[in-house]
Protein backbone atom coordinates (compact mmCIF):
# COMPACT_ATOMS: atom_id res chain seq x y z
CA UNK A 1 0.00 0.00 0.00
CA UNK A 2 1.15 3.06 -1.13
CA UNK A 3 1.31 5.04 2.23
CA UNK A 4 2.57 8.70 1.21
CA UNK A 5 -1.07 9.26 -0.66
CA UNK A 6 -3.97 10.88 1.22
CA UNK A 7 -5.95 8.65 1.52
CA UNK A 8 -4.25 5.49 2.39
CA UNK A 9 -2.48 6.95 4.61
CA UNK A 10 -5.70 8.65 6.21
CA UNK A 11 -6.62 4.82 6.91
CA UNK A 12 -3.39 3.18 7.85
CA UNK A 13 -3.50 6.23 10.92
CA UNK A 14 -7.28 5.72 11.52
CA UNK A 15 -6.76 1.87 11.54
CA UNK A 16 -3.88 2.39 14.04
CA UNK A 17 -5.52 4.54 16.20
CA UNK A 18 -8.45 2.34 16.42
CA UNK A 19 -6.38 -0.85 16.92
CA UNK A 20 -4.61 0.92 19.78
CA UNK A 21 -7.73 2.43 21.53
CA UNK A 22 -9.67 -1.32 21.15
CA UNK A 23 -6.39 -2.47 22.69
CA UNK A 24 -6.73 0.15 26.18
CA UNK A 25 -10.76 -0.33 25.99
CA UNK A 26 -10.14 -4.38 26.29
CA UNK A 27 -6.99 -4.03 29.32
CA UNK A 28 -8.51 -1.48 31.33
CA UNK A 29 -12.47 -1.51 30.23
CA UNK A 30 -12.95 -5.42 29.97
CA UNK A 31 -16.66 -6.46 31.31
CA UNK A 32 -17.27 -10.23 30.88
CA UNK A 33 -20.87 -10.14 29.34
CA UNK A 34 -21.94 -11.56 26.38
CA UNK A 35 -22.57 -8.40 24.02
CA UNK A 36 -18.79 -6.23 25.40
CA UNK A 37 -17.82 -8.21 21.64
CA UNK A 38 -20.53 -6.39 19.92
CA UNK A 39 -19.72 -3.29 21.41
CA UNK A 40 -16.39 -3.16 21.58
CA UNK A 41 -16.07 -3.96 17.75
CA UNK A 42 -18.89 -1.24 17.27
CA UNK A 43 -17.01 1.42 18.82
CA UNK A 44 -13.22 0.19 17.18
CA UNK A 45 -15.14 1.09 13.87
CA UNK A 46 -16.81 3.79 14.87
CA UNK A 47 -13.34 5.02 16.06
CA UNK A 48 -12.06 4.39 12.71
CA UNK A 49 -14.64 5.83 10.79
CA UNK A 50 -14.57 9.27 12.75
CA UNK A 51 -10.49 9.42 12.51
CA UNK A 52 -10.69 8.42 9.42
CA UNK A 53 -12.72 11.35 8.07
CA UNK A 54 -10.87 13.94 10.16
CA UNK A 55 -7.25 12.04 9.10
CA UNK A 56 -8.36 12.27 5.66
CA UNK A 57 -9.75 15.82 5.29
CA UNK A 58 -7.01 17.72 7.04
CA UNK A 59 -4.02 15.73 5.31
CA UNK A 60 -5.68 16.31 1.91
CA UNK A 61 -6.30 20.20 2.86
CA UNK A 62 -2.92 20.22 4.74
CA UNK A 63 -1.34 18.66 1.08
CA UNK A 64 -3.25 20.51 -0.87
CA UNK A 65 -2.28 23.82 0.98
CA UNK A 66 1.16 23.02 0.51
CA UNK A 67 0.97 21.39 -2.77
CA UNK A 68 -0.56 24.16 -4.42
CA UNK A 69 1.75 26.95 -4.93
CA UNK A 70 3.87 24.64 -6.47
CA UNK A 71 1.50 23.67 -9.11
CA UNK A 72 1.23 27.51 -9.62
CA UNK A 73 5.07 28.02 -10.27
CA UNK A 74 4.93 24.49 -12.13
CA UNK A 75 1.72 24.97 -14.46
CA UNK A 76 1.76 29.26 -14.42
CA UNK A 77 -2.20 28.83 -14.26
CA UNK A 78 -4.64 28.35 -10.89
CA UNK A 79 -5.69 24.79 -10.67
CA UNK A 80 -8.76 23.80 -8.86
CA UNK A 81 -8.06 22.19 -5.49
CA UNK A 82 -10.47 19.39 -6.83
CA UNK A 83 -8.04 18.95 -10.17
CA UNK A 84 -5.25 18.72 -7.70
CA UNK A 85 -6.60 15.97 -5.42
CA UNK A 86 -7.51 14.05 -8.54
CA UNK A 87 -3.84 14.05 -9.19
CA UNK A 88 -2.93 12.82 -6.09
CA UNK A 89 -5.36 10.77 -5.02
CA UNK A 90 -3.79 7.01 -4.34
CA UNK A 91 -0.63 8.21 -5.67
CA UNK A 92 3.12 8.73 -4.29
CA UNK A 93 2.88 12.35 -3.11
CA UNK A 94 6.33 12.66 -2.72
CA UNK A 95 7.10 11.32 -6.39
CA UNK A 96 4.58 12.52 -8.39
CA UNK A 97 5.42 16.01 -7.29
CA UNK A 98 9.45 15.68 -7.46
CA UNK A 99 8.56 14.37 -11.23
CA UNK A 100 6.61 17.42 -11.73
CA UNK A 101 9.29 19.56 -10.15
CA UNK A 102 11.88 17.99 -12.18
CA UNK A 103 10.07 18.36 -15.35
CA UNK A 104 9.39 22.08 -14.58
CA UNK A 105 13.40 22.31 -13.93
CA UNK A 106 14.59 20.33 -17.32
CA UNK A 107 11.79 22.66 -19.98
CA UNK A 108 13.20 25.95 -17.87
CA UNK A 109 16.57 24.98 -18.06
CA UNK A 110 16.04 24.58 -22.13
CA UNK A 111 14.17 27.53 -22.21
CA UNK A 112 17.31 30.20 -20.43
CA UNK A 113 19.52 28.00 -22.69
CA UNK A 114 17.35 29.28 -26.01
CA UNK A 115 16.81 32.46 -24.30
CA UNK A 116 20.77 32.44 -23.79
CA UNK A 117 21.27 31.43 -27.76
CA UNK A 118 18.95 34.01 -28.86
CA UNK A 119 20.55 36.70 -26.81
CA UNK A 120 23.87 35.96 -28.54
CA UNK A 121 22.28 35.77 -32.20
CA UNK A 122 20.88 39.28 -31.22
CA UNK A 123 23.67 40.84 -30.31
CA UNK A 124 25.51 39.53 -33.64
CA UNK A 125 22.66 40.67 -35.61
CA UNK A 126 23.06 43.90 -34.18
CA UNK A 127 26.83 44.04 -34.82
CA UNK A 128 26.10 42.63 -38.17
CA UNK A 129 23.81 45.75 -38.84
CA UNK A 130 25.77 48.40 -37.42
CA UNK A 131 28.59 47.06 -39.92
CA UNK A 132 26.63 46.46 -43.33
CA UNK A 133 25.15 50.17 -42.86
CA UNK A 134 28.35 51.77 -41.54
CA UNK A 135 30.25 50.71 -44.34
CA UNK A 136 28.35 52.66 -47.47
CA UNK A 137 27.58 55.48 -44.71
CA UNK A 138 31.33 56.29 -44.20
CA UNK A 139 32.10 56.15 -47.92
CA UNK A 140 29.18 58.25 -48.85
CA UNK A 141 30.77 60.36 -46.34
CA UNK A 142 34.01 60.29 -47.03
CA UNK A 143 33.02 60.75 -51.11
CA UNK A 144 31.01 63.62 -50.15
CA UNK A 145 33.78 65.25 -48.06
CA UNK A 146 35.85 65.22 -50.96
CA UNK A 147 34.05 66.53 -53.13
CA UNK A 148 33.07 69.36 -50.89
CA UNK A 149 36.84 70.00 -50.61
CA UNK A 150 37.36 71.40 -53.89
CA UNK A 151 36.86 67.93 -55.69
CA UNK A 152 33.25 68.78 -57.46
CA UNK A 153 35.12 71.31 -59.38
CA UNK A 154 38.15 68.61 -60.61
CA UNK A 155 36.82 67.00 -63.70
CA UNK A 156 38.67 63.83 -63.22
CA UNK A 157 37.43 62.99 -59.87
CA UNK A 158 33.59 64.38 -59.59
CA UNK A 159 31.72 62.02 -61.93
CA UNK A 160 33.29 59.14 -60.34
CA UNK A 161 32.93 60.41 -56.78
CA UNK A 162 29.21 61.05 -57.28
CA UNK A 163 28.75 57.16 -58.82
CA UNK A 164 30.24 55.70 -56.20
CA UNK A 165 27.91 57.61 -54.06
CA UNK A 166 25.17 56.82 -56.04
CA UNK A 167 26.67 53.37 -55.69
CA UNK A 168 26.92 53.31 -51.71
CA UNK A 169 23.44 54.97 -51.61
CA UNK A 170 21.78 52.16 -53.60
CA UNK A 171 23.40 49.53 -50.93
CA UNK A 172 21.82 51.02 -48.71
CA UNK A 173 17.99 51.36 -50.03
CA UNK A 174 19.06 47.46 -50.55
CA UNK A 175 19.66 46.71 -47.23
CA UNK A 176 16.65 48.71 -45.59
CA UNK A 177 14.32 47.37 -48.39
CA UNK A 178 15.26 44.03 -47.61
CA UNK A 179 14.91 44.44 -43.87
CA UNK A 180 11.57 46.09 -44.36
CA UNK A 181 10.53 43.02 -46.56
CA UNK A 182 11.67 40.46 -43.84
CA UNK A 183 9.78 42.70 -41.13
CA UNK A 184 6.12 42.67 -43.31
CA UNK A 185 6.34 38.81 -43.97
CA UNK A 186 7.23 38.46 -40.05
CA UNK A 187 4.54 40.52 -39.57
CA UNK A 188 2.10 39.38 -41.93
CA UNK A 189 1.44 42.08 -43.52
CA UNK A 190 2.33 41.40 -46.42
CA UNK A 191 -0.74 39.44 -48.50
CA UNK A 192 0.38 36.83 -50.61
CA UNK A 193 -1.31 36.74 -54.43
CA UNK A 194 -2.46 33.43 -54.89
CA UNK A 195 -2.25 32.19 -58.54
CA UNK A 196 -1.74 28.93 -60.34
CA UNK A 197 1.28 29.38 -63.10
CA UNK A 198 4.40 27.09 -64.75
CA UNK A 199 7.16 26.72 -62.36
CA UNK A 200 9.24 25.89 -65.37
CA UNK A 201 8.19 29.31 -67.12
CA UNK A 202 9.36 30.67 -63.70
CA UNK A 203 12.70 29.19 -63.88
CA UNK A 204 13.62 30.15 -67.36
CA UNK A 205 12.50 33.73 -66.76
CA UNK A 206 15.40 33.39 -63.69
CA UNK A 207 17.66 32.03 -65.52
CA UNK A 208 17.49 34.28 -68.22
CA UNK A 209 17.57 37.27 -65.23
CA UNK A 210 21.21 35.61 -64.14
CA UNK A 211 22.75 34.35 -67.90
CA UNK A 212 25.46 37.27 -67.99
CA UNK A 213 26.29 36.74 -64.75
CA UNK A 214 26.29 33.19 -64.88
CA UNK A 215 28.41 33.26 -68.39
CA UNK A 216 30.98 35.58 -66.66
CA UNK A 217 32.19 32.86 -64.42
CA UNK A 218 31.65 30.25 -67.21
CA UNK A 219 28.79 28.04 -64.75
CA UNK A 220 25.58 26.54 -66.44
CA UNK A 221 22.54 26.83 -66.00
CA UNK A 222 20.13 23.51 -66.13
CA UNK A 223 17.09 23.06 -65.88
CA UNK A 224 16.18 19.33 -65.05
CA UNK A 225 12.67 18.86 -66.75
CA UNK A 226 10.70 17.71 -69.98
CA UNK A 227 9.68 21.48 -71.63
CA UNK A 228 6.81 19.50 -73.18
CA UNK A 229 4.89 19.12 -69.85
CA UNK A 230 4.14 21.85 -67.75
CA UNK A 231 4.25 22.31 -64.27
CA UNK A 232 1.46 23.60 -62.26
CA UNK A 233 1.60 25.24 -58.89
CA UNK A 234 -0.39 27.54 -56.73
CA UNK A 235 1.66 30.26 -55.10
CA UNK A 236 2.44 34.02 -54.98
CA UNK A 237 4.65 34.22 -58.49
CA UNK A 238 6.42 37.44 -57.43
CA UNK A 239 7.53 35.88 -54.63
CA UNK A 240 8.48 33.06 -55.65
CA UNK A 241 10.40 34.64 -58.61
CA UNK A 242 11.89 36.84 -55.73
CA UNK A 243 12.96 33.35 -53.82
CA UNK A 244 14.24 31.04 -56.90
CA UNK A 245 16.08 34.39 -57.86
CA UNK A 246 17.88 34.70 -54.83
CA UNK A 247 18.55 31.05 -54.97
CA UNK A 248 19.98 30.79 -58.45
CA UNK A 249 22.16 34.18 -57.61
CA UNK A 250 24.09 31.98 -54.37
CA UNK A 251 24.25 29.65 -56.56
CA UNK A 252 26.02 31.65 -59.37
CA UNK A 253 27.79 33.70 -56.51
CA UNK A 254 29.18 30.59 -54.56
CA UNK A 255 29.60 28.21 -57.25
CA UNK A 256 32.83 26.80 -58.92
CA UNK A 257 33.94 28.39 -61.86
CA UNK A 258 32.78 26.74 -65.48
CA UNK A 259 30.72 24.58 -62.91
CA UNK A 260 27.01 24.38 -62.71
CA UNK A 261 23.69 25.49 -61.13
CA UNK A 262 20.95 22.63 -61.31
CA UNK A 263 17.09 23.20 -60.88
CA UNK A 264 15.15 20.13 -60.48
CA UNK A 265 11.25 18.87 -59.34
CA UNK A 266 10.38 16.16 -57.04
CA UNK A 267 6.43 15.15 -57.14
CA UNK A 268 5.58 14.04 -53.50
CA UNK A 269 1.43 13.75 -53.78
CA UNK A 270 0.49 17.57 -53.42
CA UNK A 271 3.12 19.37 -52.80
CA UNK A 272 5.99 19.88 -55.31
CA UNK A 273 9.64 19.84 -54.42
CA UNK A 274 12.50 22.04 -55.79
CA UNK A 275 16.02 21.84 -55.73
CA UNK A 276 18.62 24.49 -56.49
CA UNK A 277 22.15 22.49 -56.13
CA UNK A 278 25.36 23.44 -57.36
CA UNK A 279 28.28 22.22 -57.19
CA UNK A 280 30.56 25.01 -55.60
CA UNK A 281 32.69 25.41 -52.43
CA UNK A 282 29.88 24.26 -49.96
CA UNK A 283 28.72 25.06 -46.25
CA UNK A 284 30.64 23.69 -42.98
CA UNK A 285 28.52 21.67 -41.37
CA UNK A 286 28.44 24.04 -37.95
CA UNK A 287 27.23 27.11 -40.14
CA UNK A 288 24.45 24.77 -42.16
CA UNK A 289 21.94 25.55 -38.96
CA UNK A 290 22.88 29.29 -39.34
CA UNK A 291 22.35 29.66 -43.11
CA UNK A 292 18.99 31.58 -43.06
CA UNK A 293 19.81 34.25 -40.38
CA UNK A 294 20.16 37.57 -41.01
CA UNK A 295 23.11 39.31 -42.29
CA UNK A 296 24.85 35.84 -41.51
CA UNK A 297 27.87 35.18 -43.71
CA UNK A 298 29.65 31.65 -43.65
CA UNK A 299 32.95 33.99 -44.82
CA UNK A 300 32.41 37.13 -44.21
CA UNK A 301 35.18 39.02 -46.03
CA UNK A 302 34.74 36.86 -49.17
CA UNK A 303 30.74 37.46 -48.90
CA UNK A 304 30.58 41.12 -48.76
CA UNK A 305 33.44 41.73 -51.45
CA UNK A 306 30.85 39.53 -53.98
CA UNK A 307 28.18 42.17 -52.83
CA UNK A 308 24.74 41.33 -51.74
CA UNK A 309 23.09 42.14 -48.07
CA UNK A 310 23.26 39.27 -46.24
CA UNK A 311 19.48 39.26 -46.19
CA UNK A 312 18.92 36.81 -49.54
CA UNK A 313 18.69 33.46 -47.73
CA UNK A 314 16.25 34.99 -44.63
CA UNK A 315 13.75 36.48 -47.16
CA UNK A 316 13.78 32.91 -49.08
CA UNK A 317 13.07 31.33 -45.61
CA UNK A 318 10.32 33.75 -45.12
CA UNK A 319 8.66 33.79 -48.55
CA UNK A 320 7.99 29.89 -48.31
CA UNK A 321 7.36 29.73 -44.66
CA UNK A 322 4.95 32.49 -45.40
CA UNK A 323 2.96 29.77 -47.94
CA UNK A 324 3.04 27.57 -45.05
CA UNK A 325 5.61 25.45 -46.85
CA UNK A 326 9.30 24.52 -45.61
CA UNK A 327 12.37 24.85 -47.14
CA UNK A 328 16.58 23.58 -45.66
CA UNK A 329 19.58 22.91 -47.26
CA UNK A 330 22.39 20.42 -47.26
CA UNK A 331 25.75 20.91 -48.41
CA UNK A 332 29.35 19.41 -48.30
CA UNK A 333 32.21 21.43 -48.49
CA UNK A 334 33.68 21.23 -51.64
CA UNK A 335 31.47 19.54 -53.20
CA UNK A 336 28.36 21.91 -53.45
CA UNK A 337 25.03 23.00 -52.02
CA UNK A 338 21.55 22.43 -52.58
CA UNK A 339 18.40 24.51 -51.22
CA UNK A 340 15.15 22.72 -51.68
CA UNK A 341 11.61 23.80 -50.86
CA UNK A 342 8.27 22.37 -51.45
CA UNK A 343 4.97 24.37 -52.94
CA UNK A 344 1.58 23.46 -53.17
CA UNK A 345 0.96 21.94 -56.75
CA UNK A 346 -2.29 23.19 -58.56
CA UNK A 347 -5.42 21.25 -58.18
CA UNK A 348 -6.25 21.52 -61.86
CA UNK A 349 -2.38 19.74 -62.52
CA UNK A 350 -2.55 16.42 -64.21
CA UNK A 351 -0.24 13.93 -62.01
CA UNK A 352 1.65 13.25 -66.06
CA UNK A 353 2.77 16.58 -65.57
CA UNK A 354 5.24 16.15 -63.53
CA UNK A 355 8.57 15.00 -63.98
CA UNK A 356 11.05 13.60 -60.97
Amino acid sequence: MNLTAPKNMAIFLALLIALLTGLLTIMFVWVDTNSFFELWVVYVLSVFIIFYVVLFYALNNFIIHRIRPIYKIIHQTSIPDRRIREQLENKDIIAVVKEEVEVWAKSKAQEISQLKQMEKYRKEFLGNVSHELKTPVFNIQGYVSTLLEGGVNDPEINVRYLERTEKSINRLISIINDLESISMLESGELKLKYENFNIVELVRDVFELHEVKASRRGIKLNLETDDDNPILVSADKGKIFEAMSNLVGNSIKYGKEKGETKISFLDMDNRLVVEVADNGIGIDAQDLPRVFERFYRTDKSRSRDMGGTGLGLSIVKHIIEAHRQTINCRSTPGNGTAFSFTLRKSETVSPKSILT
